[in-house]
């Protein structure tokens, strides 16, 4: 039977993870292994200086589950290395409150706990869901999860290439009023941060990185542009970061001295 790892980074009471294991459950055996708190805009961590806690608890709707007080990117270790011992062949990550574009995977524990299952050799899907700041009413992540099962099925029936994950973004739309699939790349993500300097009760100076909610670049066939247009969006992302269109231009630089 396929077994499928579910993790996040909003933490094992998040909605968005509770959505995605059950829409996830028709494809095979499903084990929960998230992080006990919000890790959000955590990036790949690797937790090397502590210990790490796993303990047994339940989904809202009895599905039992582990939580760590590891990042997300320490749960996925966690699962590979032998927690969980049943061999995992798909990891899905999400649903995100949030979604994670452009420069955004750098800082996603939702993107990087897919990065950290690629790194162990299992193809991994990343699932995110545009919240904007004006809605009044809470998302529905029933559609996101819909999606992420359609996903998920395609990846378990071809595989994905080597150091390959597949970045899913959606708006918050009903499903039947999503536009469809777009395969995309990486938008470009406009970050608007401000440094906010204020006084402790002792009147020493402490700093908040603030400012208002950043932007994208609505290039068509970007990832931004796509949400921005009511469509699903999927973006391979490979783990090679090398610029391998400017080696040659680099090798030309005077290297001997």
């Amino acid at each position: 039977m396929t077994h499928i790892l579910v993790t996040n980074d909003d933490g094992i009471t998040s909605p968005g993870l509770l959505a995605l294991a059950q829409a996830l459950r028709p494809l095979g055996e499903i084990s929960v292994l998230a992080p006990d708190h919000n890790w959000s805009a955590s990036g790949h961590v690797k937790t090397l200086h502590k210990p790490l806690r796993v303990r047994h608890v339940h989904l809202e709707d009895g599905t039992p589950a582990l939580s760590s007080d590891g990042a997300p990117s320490d749960c996925v270790a966690l699962a590979m290395l032998g927690i969980i011992p049943e061999k995992i062949d798909l990891l899905v990550s999400g649903i995100n409150a949030g979604m994670n574009v452009g420069h955004d995977l750098t800082y996603s524990g939702t993107v990087t706990a897919a990065m950290e299952a690629v790194i162990f050799g299992v193809p991994a899907v990343a699932v995110s869901l545009d919240l904007p700041e004006d809605q009044t009413e809470p998302c529905d992540y029933t559609p996101a999860a819909r999606m992420a099962e359609r996903v998920a099925r395609q990846v378990l029936a071809h595989g994905l290439p080597k150091d390959t994950l597949l970045n899913l973004n959606l708006p918050c739309l009903p499903y039947e009023k999503l536009r469809g699939v777009r395969i995309t790349r990486q938008g470009l993500r406009v970050y608007r941060d401000e440094l906010v300097r204020r006084l402790d009760p002792r009147g020493k100076p402490y700093y908040w990185i603030g400012g208002p909610p950043p932007t994208g670049i609505s290039e068509e066939g970007s990832d931004f542009w796509a949400l921005s247009q009511g469509y699903a969006s999927v973006t391979p992302v490979h783990l090679d970061l090398t610029a391998h269109e400017f080696m040659d231009a680099l090798a030309l630089w005077e290297w001997e001295e």
